[in-house]
């Protein structure tokens, strides 16, 4: 197999984002040599899930593009480069929701414990939550990680704050009097069932509920990204990294 096939983004895409990567190609130094070898070596270990030693050649040094991922993801890089393409300009809808991870066994003993580093236990033994919103196109606009075992609600204030929308649609996990006064702070409607123990009960707009498969889709295209159905990354911030480069590809398909 050539390297050709073994790349991911095409040259409109490539072009799309090289110019927001740190290191220009003229540079002298890790910082501005083979910037595309080096964002295609990420992207085939984050799409096949392999180990970071198994690594083709053709992309470098196993060890060396190890490093410099963890130096991006420290100092933010990843997430700049989703920022500046997650630029959505449909307000009409914003949806939240959650789905669990396997942590494999080699995601355990980072410094800090287990759950400082969003890995948690639940009936399918070590796991992390993706908490994730969307927008009506189904790209990812912003996402959190807690361990396996977190609640959804909990987390539904900041997966919202300061994104502008008309509606707000979650499932019934999120149904609090907290996170419907804040939609109604901005001036949105929220689109969510009640809670069987609510005494009184809002109104549910079927039509647009409808829409929140949305969000299922968008997971499902994440973890198509071999490294994001599974967590191998010890520390919660690389893993977030993985998280990240998966949803970076989605902004530019």
């Amino acid at each position: 197999m050539g390297v050709s096939e073994r790349l991911v983004l095409t040259d409109p895409q490539w072009a799309r984002i090289s110019g927001l990567i740190i290191g220009r190609p003229d540079q002298r130094g890790s910082t501005g040599r083979d910037n595309r070898m080096f964002v295609e070596g990420v992207l085939w270990l984050v799409r096949t899930g392999s180990p970071w030693r198994d690594l083709p050649e053709a992309f470098g040094e196993w060890n060396s593009v190890f490093r410099r991922f963890s130096r991006w993801s420290e100092k933010g890089v990843w997430f700049r480069l989703f920022e500046a393409l997650a630029d959505d300009p449909d307000f009409e809808y914003l949806i939240v929701d959650s789905t669990i991870v396997r942590a494999h066994q080699h995601a355990s003993g980072a410094k800090g414990g287990a759950q400082n580093q969003a890995i948690g236990r639940s009936r399918g033994g070590l796991s992390t939550k993706i908490h994730l919103a969307v927008r009506g196109l189904g790209c990812p606009v912003r996402f959190r990680l807690t361990a396996g075992q977190s609640g959804d609600a909990p987390q539904a204030l900041a997966l919202v704050e300061g994104l502008q929308a008309d509606l707000v649609m979650a499932d019934t996990a999120y149904d609090s009097d907290a996170f419907r006064k804040a939609i109604a702070a901005k001036n949105a409607t929220a689109v969510i069932p009640n809670n069987p123990s609510r005494a009184i009960k809002h109104p549910l707009d079927a039509h647009h509920y409808a829409q929140r498969h949305l969000v299922e889709c968008s997971f499902s295209k994440l973890k198509q990204f071999r490294r994001v159905a599974t967590r191998y990354e010890k520390t919660a911030k690389n893993y977030l990294a993985v998280v990240t480069v998966a949803a970076i590809v989605l902004w530019l398909r």
